[in-house]
């Protein structure tokens, strides 16, 4: 062996494949690509051989040998697994400190108080608002906060950091003085990692300069009279407890506590940090259990969390610690901090809110904290981070979208409000609770089904398209999606219904003119003398013109009804076209001048093609059902040939000589007047029918 190598005699390693067979390899390649094996000699077979190392390009097969596992605590009696959060901890929001000593940029003075100001807002009680021994900076800033009327409200903590050096210490509680209420917090680290790395101390000498600090830090505060004015808290963080032995981390505290000498009224706080992250969570409530049931006098002290994210658990850890026992929370908005950031106080909060627990801190306003957030930090918010993300309440994929889309009619249909119990598929939060639309929800790229599409015309147009329209439309949208190869915005959607559908442009059939009259000529029998013709089971007569390409034609025809009728007429010119589906429903859209709205129908038509399997939609919109349900058979007549796109209509249009006696009448009397208001509100002079018939001829 050579340094963790494996050598393999020259003349059977004379290809990858031999190496492969030989050893477990950790990449299958070829020789010269990640294993690259070099040729030396070895003692174990007296001639050259290549020599395979055993492990990837940076990482060890076997991380054993670098790395031990954490040791978790033997805690057989646990209870915390039985408990339930059901109240929200006091806050400690450490931006301003904590987060702000691990930006690239600090902030400065004036982006430090517009971040206060916006906590304040957002109703934390507590803030750590610097580090005045570290910079001149950080002790202005908290001067400025103690000094200038109205800036800090009289129920709000300002707390300040220091570490176990007395000079330091005092350079802290001068930046408080004056303050109305102020929380002192020092720490010292108490691992064996640092007693020995970095102070190099024994545990005796640890615990004799936490007591040390804890005194000259009450010596300078709650027993200076010239202090009298402050109402004071004293924090204490044993730093990396998490890596800390239990036993000692309770001895430490016991005399940090019997030096400060705490009340029930003025507890003293341990802060007790999970500094770096190194288990998994139910460890650290483990360590948090095994503190609270250990120290004395538990009413005299507050367990306060602070967990950092470097295994990515930092929310899970500080949710099972309040489980088993802490009653109070340190971290920042989103997370930022040292590494990998501190645990992120807007998803504990909001977490607690969708369990129906009031977090006592308010994010109705969301947009506004990630703007402000984003600006200090210099750090954009991840698209992907709970609730606060851009994409965190938008459903891209089809399967998702008809979910949401389901959930929001079935809402919707039992009419519910915003105080309602909030039962939605993929969406635990009500996105409207934090500030933010509906409009988001669903986005449409290639990967979504009809459900997105659908209800984005839904909300932009009233529109509550049928199953089988969805479908349709949403090849339509897939086609485009790939043809541009990024998302559909709304407004990008809507406008390729209007033009997949002729809402908008102009189609290829255009409704110019048209009556609709009951076809008396069928009627079985007179009526009785003195009494009215029931015109009840007679069908009915369509007479219009309507312009196919820019051509008009004048068209007749009879059916069961006004669609029917239509569909006979068109036959004449050879468009035959059989309806098989049909929904409609009312919408309410802004009038032409924008002064108001007006309640219009929507209708639906699903046509074939006869001696076909081809499948149209239309669409119709207007004030009048009838002509709404005239204008969507053209819609989908004009779908039918732009689907045929290339090859021209197979026109035969009708001829004068042709037209019975009802037929001519009919037409007649729709171009006896010189104008006649036409379908879409325009006017129309009197049509000559035969020269309709040779312009179509054409």
């Amino acid at each position: 062996m050579y340094n963790n190598s494996v050598c393999i005699p020259f003349f059977y390693a004379k290809s990858a494949l031999a190496i492969e067979s030989t050893m477990s390899l950790s990449c299958a390649v070829s020789l010269g690509q990640q294993c690259s094996p070099q040729a030396t000699k070895c003692s174990e077979f007296g001639e050259t051989v290549l020599v395979a190392n055993e492990q990837y390009n940076g990482m060890l097969k076997d991380p054993s040998k670098k790395y031990k596992p954490y040791k978790p605590l033997n805690l057989p009696n646990r209870t915390w697994p039985d408990k339930q959060i059901t109240s929200a901890p006091r806050w400690l929001a450490t931006d301003l400190r904590d987060g702000n000593q691990s930006l690239p940029d600090p902030m400065d003075g004036e982006q430090k108080y517009r971040f206060f100001k916006k906590l304040v807002e957002l109703g934390y009680k507590e803030i750590e608002v610097s580090f005045p021994s570290a910079s001149q900076i950080d002790f202005d800033f908290t001067r400025r906060l103690v000094e200038e009327p109205g800036l800090t409200p009289d129920d709000v903590w300002l707390q300040v950091l220091a570490p176990c050096r007395e000079d330091l210490i005092r350079r802290t509680v001068d930046s408080l003085r004056g303050a109305k209420k102020a929380i002192l917090h020092i720490y010292l680290a108490t691992s064996p990692c640092f007693r020995q790395i970095v102070f190099n101390m024994d545990k005796k000498q640890s615990l004799e300069k936490a007591v040390a600090c804890a005194k000259y830090a009450r010596s300078i505060t709650k027993d200076d009279p010239s202090m009298a004015g402050t109402e004071w808290q004293f924090e204490f963080s044993p730093e990396t407890f998490s890596d800390t032995e239990p036993d000692f981390a309770v001895e430490v505290c016991e005399a940090v506590k019997a030096a400060w000498e705490p009340t029930v009224e003025n507890p003293i706080i341990f802060n007790l940090p999970a500094t770096v992250e190194m288990s998994t969570p139910n460890v650290y409530a483990d360590q948090i259990e095994y503190f609270c049931t250990s120290m004395t006098e538990r009413e005299k002290f507050v367990v306060s969390l602070h967990p950092h994210n470097d295994r990515g658990c930092a929310v899970a850890a500080a949710e099972l610690a309040q489980m088993a026992g802490a009653q109070r929370v340190e971290g920042t908005l989103f997370g930022n901090g040292e590494r990998t950031g501190n645990v992120d106080l807007v998803t504990l909060a909001l977490n607690l809110y969708t369990q129906g627990v009031s977090p006592n801190v308010d994010f109705s306003d969301i947009p506004s904290v990630i703007k402000l957030v984003e600006e200090c930090n210099k750090i954009p918010v991840n698209e992907r981070w709970p609730y606060g993300g851009a994409l965190v309440t938008s459903a891209f994929s089809g399967s998702h979208q008809d979910a949401v889309k389901k959930g929001f009619a079935l809402r919707e249909k039992a009419g519910a409000t915003d105080d309602d119990e909030w039962r939605m598929p993929y969406l635990p939060l009500d996105p409207k609770d934090i500030g933010r639309n509906y409009e988001a929800v669903i986005r449409v790229n290639s990967q979504s089904g009809k459900g997105g599409a659908a209800w984005i015309i839904l909300r932009s147009l009233e529109l509550d398209l049928p199953r089988g329209l969805q479908v349709e439309f949403s090849k339509v949208v897939q086609k485009e999606t790939e043809r541009v190869n990024r998302e559909l915005r709304p407004s990008e959607l809507v406008t390729l219904f209007e033009e997949a559908y002729h809402l908008k442009s102009n189609p290829r059939f255009n409704l110019i003119d048209y009556n609709i009259t009951t076809d008396r000529s069928q009627s079985p029998a007179p009526p009785e003398p003195g009494k009215a013709l029931s015109t009840t089971n007679l069908k009915r007569r369509f007479t219009g013109i309507i312009e196919i390409d820019h051509v008009q034609h004048a068209i007749t025809g009879t059916g069961n009804g006004a669609i029917s009728a239509l569909a006979a007429a068109l036959s004449t010119l050879s468009i035959d076209l059989d309806v098989v589906d049909y929904k409609e429903h009312s919408i309410s859209q802004s009038n032409e001048g924008g002064l108001g709205r007006e309640v219009k129908a929507a209708t639906y038509i699903q046509c074939t093609a006869a001696g076909s399997k081809h499948q149209v939609w239309g669409v119709g919109i207007h004030a009048d059902v009838v002509q709404a349900s005239l204008i969507a058979l053209l819609s989908a007549a004009s779908s039918f040939l732009t689907s045929r796109a290339g090859s021209p209509a197979p026109f035969r249009p009708i001829r004068s000589n042709t037209l019975t006696n009802e037929d001519l009448q009919a037409l007649e009397q729709l171009t006896a007047s010189p104008e006649t208001a036409t379908a879409n509100g325009g006017l129309s002079v009197k049509v000559n029918i035969d020269g309709l018939t040779r312009q179509a001829e054409q």
